[in-house]
């Protein structure tokens, strides 16, 4: 099994951490609870933050790990920025796109959250590319 550096793992974590406070905040927060349906008070009412941002943390070590897995070690910037917006953009946007087809929800959200996971993922690959 080939070495995953655990600096660019927890790099690329809390790079998707700062981009989902941005994504899903000022850039398209407002949009994003329109899509979904819910208010500010829906949003926060029974909300346990460590409990939300402890799990989305370690899914987000997970998916960075497994990622440094498939780039391997020392994978080179260019490559790896563009495998991360390949995985985000072809893999995990088109999976979220199925279900969301099915479940009869808007593009626009399809959009928000696929658009989140492909710059999420280049940002993964970018960490990768820096310090794996």
């Amino acid at each position: 099994m080939p070495a995953v550096s655990l600096t660019a793992t927890l790099l690329a974590t809390v790079l998707g951490f700062a981009l989902g406070a941005l994504w899903y905040g000022p850039l398209f927060g407002a949009r994003w609870m329109a899509e979904v349906g819910m208010s500010v008070d829906e949003l926060r009412k029974d909300f346990n933050p460590a409990t939300t941002y402890g799990a989305t943390f370690v899914l987000g070590l997970v998916a960075s790990y497994v990622f440094g897995l498939f780039v391997g070690p020392g994978p080179g910037l260019a490559f790896s920025v563009v495998a991360g917006a390949g995985a985000g953009l072809c893999w995990v946007a088109t999976s979220l796109a199925t279900n969301y087809l099915f479940e009869r929800r808007s593009m626009v959200l399809i959009g928000i959250n696929g658009g989140y996971h492909a710059v999420r993922f280049a940002l993964i690959g970018l960490a990768f590319g820096l310090v794996g």
